[in-house]
């Protein structure tokens, strides 16, 4: 058993089964494709399966945070 499936084991048991979804937009929506090392992705993973947030929702999030939106 790896070291991360007891984290996803309990993350599983406190999700809400409704998923949250990204804002609906009428815009056509891309792609954005980012290279993590595996360990990051896994420990990410994880946190927002626990947290009940996808890690859409906080990369959009955080590149608003930066660069704001487009006006």
């Amino acid at each position: 058993m790896s070291k991360y499936s007891e984290i996803f084991k309990e993350a599983r048991k406190d999700v809400n089964k409704n998923t949250i979804k990204p804002e609906e937009t009428l815009e056509e929506m891309e792609n954005l494709c980012v290279k993590v090392p595996l360990s990051f992705r896994r420990h990410w993973a994880g946190e927002s399966k626990k947290r009940g947030i996808s890690m859409t929702e906080v990369i959009i999030e955080a590149l608003k945070n930066e660069f704001g939106e487009p006006s």
